[in-house]
């Protein structure tokens, strides 16, 4: 474990590592407070990624996609399972930060301070029902923009286009919800173009959100059994995450918290 300063915040948080990605201990809270001090400082994009255990294994096997991972200002720990790895490494209970407590927890603070956001993904169904819901749980919020982009790879002029969109909202928040890996993959491609002071990937959390997709119950996610829930849901595209990567991500971490292997 080691203090790790989050660049541009002036504030400094403990990290750790799993699997060789790394890993931010801080609450809600602090990443609350982080957002904020990126907003009022606006002095580059700053980015927030959840580490789950697929975005982990993603990255245990991709190098590429492990330096995606690394360029993030904020990792947070994200899944039950993640969370007891992360805190038997550092000997001590460390905050579980889900994506879409980020957004609602943002929103919350947003509706009353006046900063802007823009919805970057899923359908414009899905933006759509998610904006009602958030207007009519926050009716101050300011949200900017909402884009569905083609499920397709995008032409460089399409890009471009998008990209001068966003920017022309000028946003606070960007909030990119594509999927894992594709949204962290389009953040790191994005660095250099967006004027944003703060990005998040938050995955589905739209659809949680806006209804489209049903949250596991509480006391599911606190038995570490989220997975579960998720496979029953949508068996087709998440079986071999759960049942293929999910017991390769224990096993590999185990044999990291026993000491027997490391990873950079």
């Amino acid at each position: 474990m080691r203090m790790a300063g989050i660049s541009g915040s002036g504030d400094r948080l403990e990290s750790s590592s799993l699997l060789g990605v790394p890993v931010h201990l801080a609450d809600l809270d602090q990443v609350l407070q982080n957002v904020e001090s990126w907003i009022q400082q606006r002095d580059r994009c700053h980015w927030i990624y959840h580490a789950n255990s697929h975005g982990i294994m993603e990255a245990h096997k991709r190098a590429e996609f492990m330096e995606v991972l690394k360029s993030a200002d904020l990792s947070l720990v994200d899944g039950k399972v993640t969370n007891w790895f992360v805190s038997r490494r550092v000997s001590r209970a460390v905050p579980h930060v889900r994506a879409a407590d980020l957004l609602l927890g943002f929103c919350r603070i947003a509706n009353s301070k006046g900063y802007t956001n823009f919805f970057y993904g899923d359908t414009e169904e899905v933006l759509s029902l998610m904006s009602e819901k958030l207007l009519q749980q926050f009716p101050a919020l300011k949200i900017v923009g909402a884009y569905s982009p083609p499920f397709r790879e995008l032409a460089t002029e399409e890009d471009a286009q998008i990209t001068a969109m966003i920017n022309q909202a000028n946003p606070d928040v960007l909030w990119v919800g594509l999927g894992l890996p594709k949204q962290e993959n389009w953040i790191f491609a994005h660095l250099g173009k967006l004027e944003v002071p703060v990005i998040a990937a938050v995955g589905v959390s739209f659809r949680f959100i806006c209804g489209k997709a049903d949250p596991p119950p509480r006391w599911l996610s606190n038995a570490g059994l989220e997975w579960l829930w998720r496979v029953l849901h949508e068996p087709r595209r998440l079986w071999h995450r759960a049942f293929v990567n999910g017991p390769q991500f224990i096993g590999l971490s185990l044999l990291e918290l026993s000491g027997l292997k490391k990873f950079k």
